[in-house]
């Protein structure tokens, strides 16, 4: 008889085990919330477009046309919302150019700055290529 009433007992989690149980998960959870948020902050900013100077530079030296000057402009299309300027000086009585580019935009507020030497080749003083 004893045995038939152990059978028909039942025995259930206690209220500090299930307390323990939910707070481990808790902290689970919490833990791999963090990693996902890491992970997205992290996805953001290699999404993050960053325009520098360096595209100008190119292009100013490919035209291997050096004379003192100041423009401006913008990236148009390829890069809404930026904006360039840039300044060209000899700065040597060789034909040695400086230039001086900056970007700024893109809800950045700090600008990019860069600045290149250039000697052409077929540098003429007075002429300039």
């Amino acid at each position: 008889m004893n045995f038939e009433l152990h059978l028909g007992r039942r025995r259930g989690f206690t209220l500090i085990e299930v307390a323990v149980a939910s707070a481990i998960l808790a902290l689970a959870l919490f833990g791999f919330i963090n990693v996902c948020s890491a992970g997205l902050k992290s996805a953001k900013i290699l999404n993050r477009i960053e325009v520098d100077a360096s595209s100008l530079a190119a292009e100013l030296s490919i035209s291997n046309r050096m004379e003192e000057m100041s423009d401006s402009g913008d990236f148009g299309t390829l890069y809404p919302g930026y904006r360039w300027s840039r300044m060209v000086s000899e700065v040597g009585t060789n034909g040695l150019f400086r230039a001086d580019f900056t970007v700024s935009g893109g809800g950045v507020t700090t600008e990019r700055r860069l600045s290149v030497l250039y000697f052409p080749k077929d540098y003429v003083k007075g002429i300039g290529r």
